[in-house]
């Protein structure tokens, strides 16, 4: 039995996939199914079920899986204990990102911890911002970049980097442009185009419109800033942002806060291990970044 069996054993159990899980440790497919099949020879068991559409886990598959990834995190620990002795900081970080989200501080922050540490291999993935706190409190994720409603997640550290209001955004000549006041009785009397349910944004919208029994038509969704507002500019839905991000297209859109929604919708940085070397330079960097 090797560590890169277990390897591709834990990278296929958790993608449900062969194909995924062979773009994920860089190999053909077909060398992850071999190894596979080499491993359950050598166990005597069959680890996963392949008669559906998706790959899971057999019973022995399931009994196998916390104990894999526990022998590739002693690996993996293995490398950090002698890379703190050696001043030599190695091995993996998984960094996420909510889809539709692009803040150059933590892009610099990832540019300034590759040049001091080489030795750690990055990735960066998007996802909406409930599945990465998941992967956070599973450890699949290392660091991720997420969307809240009022508060950050619980049970994991967390640093609040935006808190704002939400504003509804429209072209010159919409009803709400010429209104001082905007609730959320008016927006909901015209088309909406938001981000989709999973980002903070949203949270913020639906769970404020079913405390008051209100039921938004969200006709159009995106998960870009820019998608949103090229909708709206073109008169299809009211734009529902934050401030921050309406402020860009003030060139095309009159933003109004929309004021009966107090609660802020959050961005942070959210993580639960720092046990790593790497991770703690790597929050050093990103605070460094979004402080300076």
């Amino acid at each position: 039995m090797e560590l890169r069996q277990l390897e591709y054993f834990v990278a296929v159990a958790e993608e449900r996939n062969f194909t995924r899980a062979a773009e994920r440790v860089h190999i053909s497919q077909s060398g992850v199914s071999a190894q596979i099949r080499q491993l359950e020879r050598e166990l005597g068991a069959e680890l996963f079920d392949r008669s559906g559409r998706t790959v899971t886990l057999t019973v022995a598959g399931k009994a196998a899986l916390a104990h894999a990834r526990a022998a590739l995190a002693a690996a993996g620990a293995v490398g950090q204990a002698v890379g703190e002795v050696t001043d030599l900081i190695r091995g993996h970080l998984t960094v996420g990102m909510v889809i539709g989200c692009t803040l150059a501080p933590l892009f610099d922050a990832l540019a300034a911890f590759h040049r001091a540490h080489p030795g750690v291999e990055i990735s960066l993935l998007e996802d909406s911002s409930d599945r990465l706190v998941d992967g956070v409190r599973t450890g699949t994720v290392d660091l991720a970049l997420v969307g809240a409603a009022a508060d950050t997640p619980d049970g994991l550290d967390a640093l609040t980097l935006i808190s704002e209001r939400l504003v509804a955004a429209v072209p010159a000549g919409h009803p709400l442009a010429t209104r001082r006041r905007v609730t959320l009785r008016d927006l909901i009397a015209y088309p909406i185009v938001c981000m989709p349910p999973g980002t903070g944004l949203r949270t913020v919208l639906d769970r404020t419109c079913a405390a008051r029994s209100l039921r938004p038509a969200i006709s159009l969704q995106a998960s870009a800033a820019d998608a949103i507002a090229g909708l709206a500019a073109r008169g299809l839905a009211v734009a529902v942002l934050t401030d921050s991000m309406a402020v860009q297209y003030r060139d095309r859109l009159t933003a109004r806060t929309i004021e009966d929604v107090e609660t802020p919708a959050l961005l942070a940085l959210v993580w639960k291990n720092t046990r790593s070397p790497g991770m703690r330079e790597l929050l050093a960097h990103c605070r460094r970044a979004f402080t300076s």
